[in-house]
């Protein structure tokens, strides 16, 4: 008997092995129903989740693969079969739900109606096993209270999901806040409480990962800012300007002036270690603020791989980082 016969909670994963194993049976008598959407896994994930109980969709891999695209597939068996659930909670599969979280944000959806989503606290397992680890463990750390976007974990109402219609599947990214966007501009509101709510782990332990883990942000910064950046949303646009400016305009700017110029020119990249600067004298650590300087990089070569897809209409392949 669960705790919560009203919740389907919907994980998706691709051979995450012992973590998936974690995810399912934090969720083992807490939601009504467990759905795993998997995406071609070849370490007997699927046996292991149907060990555990949960209801198995396999994603067909003859399309281009996409986490929303999993996540409509979850949201899909959830109306199909079975009961259909009041809330749904998303989870990645390599995330394990704190004790208490379905509780705590349900309560809050029950009394808050017009909130159509509701996040709280993700937090590493492992913040200390790389400087990768602990700087994704300090972006998780986001303000609380009314929000204009949630992550991949989260407590949605189901009618909400279906009034807007789920995930935009061709996303590759961003695929959460432009699911808010539309959430919001519907009439709902979102919401992160100061509440414990997902071990999450990352296992990023090279510079090639992160580098891949920024470009992929970057892609989604410009697919956002095509897709909702006209006023008054303005979606990704500053994040896609930023981008731009530090990680492509300026160092392009700075490379023409030293080989058309002068080579001294090259003494303007005092730009960047001033930036890192004034990103430490706002209360960023050196470290958040020499990585936060360096990501506008990847990210502006994310946003052009978007740009050129755009012009091209070829198609892309999920940026994937682990």
């Amino acid at each position: 008997m669960s705790r919560h016969p009203d919740i389907a909670a919907v994980v998706i994963g691709r051979n995450e092995g012992a973590r998936l194993i974690r995810c399912l049976a934090a969720l083992k008598g807490q939601a009504g129903r467990i759905v795993y959407v998997d995406s071609g896994s070849r370490d007997g994930s699927q046996q292991a989740a149907r060990a555990a109980g949960a209801e198995i969709v396999t994603l067909d891999m003859s399309q281009p693969f996409t986490a929303a695209r999993a996540r409509n597939a979850g949201i899909d068996q959830t109306r199909q079969t079975g009961t259909a659930p009041r809330y749904i909670q998303f989870l990645d599969g390599d995330c394990e739900m704190r004790t208490g979280w379905l509780d705590t944000a349900k309560a809050f959806l029950e009394t808050h109606p017009d909130v159509a989503v509701v996040c709280g606290r993700r937090r590493e397992r492992a913040p200390e096993a790389s400087l990768y680890n602990a700087l994704i463990d300090r972006e998780w750390n986001t303000p609380t209270g009314e929000a204009k976007a949630c992550g991949g974990d989260a407590l949605f109402r189901a009618d909400a999901l279906e009034a807007v219609g789920g995930y935009n599947p061709l996303l590759i990214a961003g695929e959460e806040p432009e699911l808010c966007v539309r959430l919001r501009q519907a009439g709902w509101r979102v919401w992160r409480l100061d509440a414990e709510m997902t071990w999450h782990d990352a296992a990023l332990t090279r510079f090639s990962q992160w580098w891949r883990r920024a470009k992929r942000g970057g892609f989604a910064f410009a697919e956002g800012a095509a897709l909702h950046g006209s006023p008054p949303e303005r979606h990704f646009v500053a994040e896609t300007r930023k981008a731009a400016i530090w990680g492509g305009l300026l160092p392009g700017v700075v490379l023409l002036l030293a080989v058309l110029v002068t080579p001294w020119a090259l003494a303007l990249a005092v730009i960047w270690p001033l930036q890192i600067l004034r990103l430490r004298w706002r209360g960023e650590p050196w470290a958040s603020a020499l990585f936060l300087t360096l990501s506008k990089f990847p990210e502006a070569q994310g946003a052009l791989q978007y740009l050129w897809r755009r012009l091209t209409g070829g198609r892309v392949a999920l940026i994937e980082y682990k």
